[in-house]
């Protein structure tokens, strides 16, 4: 059920409750209280009572967290003039384009006589009374190693790029320049993921350190469409996107999965080196209405390690639009070579994809074991640190997590169509013919 909102009475008022509650504001009351957060917000976005120093807000979409974060700051620098605040997102264009001038951002809340001047060039906010903010990307934790700051507002912090450790070492650099004035606090809004640094979050909320607000995106259905409402219902309910995406539930690692959520992070980079061989492998669906179209594209470098480069899979789409995406995928990443199974359609794979003017050599395989049985040697890669992927890819993580040895999937949507067109390409580079180690001649 949605969460109330505080003033819903106001769309049902009588001219008599209207001009009551007009007259009991006063003056300065009718002036502001448009403006005043405490009286609109449903009481989860209000920051709790306590002695914490950090305020997770982990919520579905549209649950209404950047607004949240926004006025947490606003009414911070409105209130104190000596006010430092750290404004962290995953890059300085989305702290730039959602935390300051998005349509819940900082030059949109608070009344218009006091909101702050933004000067781009320099990443900083001012308020009338003195009160500061400035910008800072997770992606650049040397960034937040001097500055101190009296309060912190961290966005989408599931979201903040963790190659080589990158987003803890930005949340431990922010957490030890945390050190102005009497109370220093931190906020973090984000959408949940079995990332380190949420799951750290976490474990520090046992010690009082954290407290946590978590939510649904139908707890701010007042302020939604019902379009969209209906479309979350129909098309994700009970899904394992829908269950984090919009219920804000953290899902946690499936009992004997071949891949976990920490094992994913701990391989992920920024970038893929250059590349000596690159194959897109290929899961064709059985039905034009049905299973996605695994398209996934995998890279060897010269030190002998894989590198997953894109995940450009194609859902309910008939032969003539999965095969021009594969031919698509496989010029624009100037592939070798197209590893498609063939146990679907048979010869049909072939000349679909060779109609689609798929001019380099293509390979089909048949599968002759169970997709859980191919991936479990795939999955010994990642665990012997032999692969990568170069950038975030959930919805095939997902599916790889879904994947449970001994041959049952547990992921999301009927299939971890995805996942095995991953294991193809990489079975291809690292465990065939194609991945055995070459000597070139100068």
């Amino acid at each position: 059920m949605a969460e109330a909102d505080p003033l819903h009475w106001l769309t049902d008022a009588d001219d008599g409750e209207l001009e009551s509650f007009m007259t009991g504001l006063g003056a300065s009351g009718q002036r502001e209280w448009r403006w005043d957060w405490r009286l609109w917000a449903r009481p989860s976005q209000i920051a709790p009572a306590g002695d914490w120093r950090v305020w997770l807000v982990m919520a579905g979409r549209g649950f209404g967290k950047t607004r949240c974060g926004a006025e947490w700051v606003n009414e911070i620098a409105e209130s104190q003039p000596e006010a430092r605040i750290a404004l962290v997102a995953a890059h300085l264009g989305e702290a730039r384009s959602v935390m300051v001038e998005g349509e819940s951002g900082l030059l949109s809340v608070g009344a218009p006589w006091r909101r702050p001047v933004f000067e781009p060039s320099l990443r900083r906010l001012t308020w009338p009374n003195g009160a500061q903010a400035m910008l800072y990307s997770a992606a650049e934790p040397e960034a937040l190693r001097g500055p101190q700051h009296s309060h912190a507002w961290c966005d989408e912090v599931a979201k903040w790029d963790n190659a080589s450790a990158r987003a803890v070492a930005s949340w431990d650099n922010l957490l030890m320049g945390l050190r102005l004035g009497r109370d220093p606090r931190a906020v973090a809004t984000t959408t949940p993921r079995s990332v380190p640094l949420v799951m750290r979050l976490l474990a520090e909320s046992e010690s009082g350190e954290v407290t946590v607000t978590r939510g649904s995106t139908f707890d701010n259905a007042a302020n939604l469409p019902e379009r969209f409402l209906d479309t979350m219902r129909s098309s994700f309910s009970q899904s394992l996107l829908g269950r984090q995406e919009i219920d804000g539930e953290l899902i946690a690692d499936i009992e004997g999965a071949l891949w976990s959520r920490a094992l994913l992070e701990a391989c992920r980079e920024s970038g893929a080196p250059e590349c000596s061989r690159i194959v897109v492998g290929v899961d064709p669906p059985a039905s034009a209405g049905g299973d996605a179209c695994g398209i996934v594209v995998v890279g060897l470098a010269e030190d002998g390690t894989a590198h997953v480069m894109a995940d450009a899979s194609v859902e309910k789409a008939g032969p003539e639009r999965w095969a021009r995406t594969v031919a698509a995928t496989a010029e624009a990443w100037k592939a070798d070579r197209v590893i498609a199974e063939a146990n679907q359609g048979g010869a049909m794979v072939g000349s679909v994809l060779r109609a689609a003017r798929l001019s380099l050599p293509l390979r089909l395989v048949h599968a002759s074991r169970g997709k859980v049985a191919r991936a479990e040697p795939v999955a010994a890669l990642y665990e012997a640190g032999r692969v990568c992927h170069a950038g975030q890819f959930p919805k095939l993580e997902d599916e790889m997590c879904g994947l449970i040895a001994g041959g049952s999937y547990q992921g999301p949507g009927r299939s971890p169509d995805r996942a095995d067109a991953l294991v193809w390409a990489l079975s291809e580079l690292m465990l065939g013919k194609g991945g055995e180690p070459r000597v070139r001649l100068a």
